[in-house]
């Protein structure tokens, strides 16, 4: 996957005065913590920020304290309306360590003729893999598939290098039959019962 450099700043001024101030300054406050160091707070720029968090499973490369780092975005905060980013939490990472992410699952092909519908039973996928080679997602084909069938963790062709961080067995799609609808004439007859009742 792809590094993100991010210019980075340091954060002197906390509270939710400063926060409001940087964020008036196009920057987000963020913090990263990991490997037992004493957590560093940050400012980022805001613009760039959420552009790098649209790839799920971004690998930052920012400069701190003088030392390029990477970092991987493990908690953000948004404005409940309007979306834009109020703070980010970072874990540093270094180059060859496994960490536990949540990568997206997509689906190929149809289902089996008749109706049934697909659900998810995950919709993400908890993987371990190497920090600065995470997976974006993992595409599952589905064709064929017919009521009652299920896809296990087990069953999915993961990325190069990377373990399952759950059970082998656990259910993640399930095919289940389409709800048959109640005769026309039925349901009628229901409502008059209902309407004397």
């Amino acid at each position: 996957m792809a590094e993100i450099r991010l210019a980075a700043e340091p954060r002197n001024e906390f509270g939710k005065g400063a926060a409001r101030r940087a964020r008036r300054a196009g920057l987000v406050p963020a913090v990263v913590y990991g490997h037992g160091h004493t957590p560093v707070h940050l400012n980022l720029p805001a613009h760039e920020l959420m552009l790098a968090l649209k790839t799920p499973n971004v690998l930052l490369s920012l400069s701190i304290e003088g030392k390029d780092e990477f970092v991987l975005p493990k908690a953000v905060q948004r404005h409940p309306i309007k979306r834009d980013l109020k703070h980010v939490d970072l874990l540093l990472v270094k180059r060859g360590e496994k960490v536990t992410v949540e990568i997206q699952i997509n689906t190929e092909g149809e289902l089996a003729p008749g109706g049934n519908l697909l659900e998810h039973i995950l919709n993400t996928l908890p993987l371990e893999a190497e920090a600065t080679h995470l997976p974006e997602s993992v595409t599952v084909d589905i064709t064929g598939l017919e009521a009652g069938a299920s896809i296990l963790a087990k069953d999915i062709t993961l990325p190069k290098g990377a373990t399952l961080s759950v059970e082998p067995d656990t259910i993640v799609l399930q095919v289940v039959s389409a709800q048959v609808e109640a005769p026309a004439e039925e349901s009628e007859g229901t409502e008059a019962a209902a309407t004397e009742a």
